[in-house]
């Protein structure tokens, strides 16, 4: 399994709030955020790690340069002006094959996510992809994943919700080659947003699992901190 973390925002409201560290480098219980996500994914069997961070953000950069690891670690800088076509960039340098990714910014625990990882490798052969979802709303603008109470396929990515629907995008997403392909094409027809990228996969007909994580949050203000450093150590 490879891995992806797109660490390419800027962290402009943390910086209002007067964090002074670039948002991938902010230290929860003592471990930088992108540096937990890495040792999270070693953990998980991973083949490769690939990262995009910001031209501006020379000081994760230089973070990144001293990691001493045993698989390939694939560093992209460059300013990119959405989460999508981020990925996009670290599509061009994943090896082939099944990936997982997700937003610096994202905290969940560590045995969630292992129970992830495993559930999706351990998928039939007609599943292309399998996302974390939660009914846990802790984004401002959440984005709404109408599942299949049966059979846990997911059928539309929604911008508001109707009756039934129960959970929110995780922002944990792990895909083949077959969402490559449909980024490509995104990208090509001027698609933005890794929501809308999501709507195409679906209209793509790509077959989507949800996963349950009971939680799952951001670190967006300078508040959230706290309240990540909190959650990861709950038992």
């Amino acid at each position: 399994m490879n891995y992806a973390i797109i660490a390419a925002g800027e962290g402009s409201r943390l910086a209002q709030e007067g964090v002074k560290r670039p948002k991938p480098l902010v230290e929860l219980n003592g471990e930088p955020m992108i540096g937990r996500l890495i040792r999270i994914f070693t953990h998980c069997q991973a083949e490769s790690i690939n990262i995009i961070v910001n031209q501006e953000m020379t000081d994760v950069k230089k973070y990144l340069d001293t990691l001493k690891l045993d698989i390939p670690l694939n560093i992209v800088v460059k300013s990119t002006p959405s989460s999508m076509h981020s990925f996009y960039e670290l599509s061009r340098i994943m090896p082939p094959g099944k990936f997982c990714l997700t937003t610096v910014d994202t905290i969940f625990k560590e045995t969630d996510f292992a129970r992830y990882i495993s559930a999706y490798e351990s998928a039939d052969g007609s599943c292309d992809g399998m996302m974390a979802v939660t009914p846990f709303i802790d984004d401002e603008k959440p984005l709404y994943v109408d599942v299949d109470d049966t059979t846990m396929q997911v059928r539309g990515f929604l911008d508001n919700p109707f009756d039934g629907v129960k959970y929110i995008s995780g922002g944990i997403y792990a895909l083949d080659g077959k969402a490559i392909k449909v980024l490509e094409q995104c990208m090509q027809r001027g698609t933005s947003r890794m929501r809308n990228f999501q709507r195409a996969l679906i209209e793509a007909g790509l077959n989507l699992r949800a996963f349950p994580i009971d939680k799952i949050v951001d670190v967006d203000h300078a508040g959230d901190i706290a309240t990540a450093e909190r959650f990861i150590l709950e038992q």
